[in-house]
């Protein structure tokens, strides 16, 4: 998708977005994607670097259902 892009198609994004966001804006702009960036890369390599546990009990959602349930089945009534 990005391989077609050439200098003409980045200048061209570089100016829209200059208009969308105005000058004042950019920085500020800039340093949130730099700081959003960073906290991606350490997020990624603390998840890699840190070994997964097992949990001693099971989520509820994977707990088996019980075959002798509790709950009366669901009558429907005829009309």
């Amino acid at each position: 998708m990005l391989q077609n892009l050439t200098g003409w198609h980045a200048i061209l994004i570089l100016v829209v977005v200059l208009l969308v966001f105005g000058a004042s804006k950019l920085p500020a702009l800039a340093k949130s994607v730099g700081q959003s960036v960073k906290i991606l890369k350490d997020e990624v390599a603390d998840d890699s670097a840190a070994p997964r546990t097992v949990d001693a009990e099971p989520v509820a959602s994977e707990r088996p259902r019980s075959t002798t349930g509790s709950a009366a089945p669901t009558q429907h009534a005829a009309s």
